[in-house]
């Protein structure tokens, strides 16, 4: 009874690194995004990026780290880094978010 906060905090933080998954899915398996799908997307891996930023900082003014935490938000930032290409390479030039299917 004690643990089970902890426990319940590991799987939130878990299912939200995996919680992109279905949204990516869709994207590959429809092959194209609307505009403010991709900007929302960018805005969730910019998130999740500066997240584990603020780990590096606890842990180097605090001392303090969550494996939990890191392991959970390095996974989704790595789920996110071909969504980041196409994202810089066609939506921050005006084109729509399309990929070959």
């Amino acid at each position: 009874a004690e643990y089970m906060g902890e426990i319940l905090w590991a799987f939130s933080i878990y299912l939200e690194a995996l919680a992109i998954l279905p949204q990516l899915h869709l994207i590959t398996k429809t092959g194209e995004a609307e505009t403010i799908t991709s900007h929302y997307l960018f805005a969730l891996g910019i998130y999740r990026a500066l997240y584990l930023l603020n780990w590096v900082y606890r842990f180097h003014t605090e001392g303090t780290h969550d494996l939990i935490a890191i392991v959970a938000g390095s996974v989704q930032t790595a789920l996110y880094i071909d969504f980041f290409y196409l994202y810089f390479s066609r939506v921050l030039k005006g084109k729509s978010l399309t990929i070959g299917v």
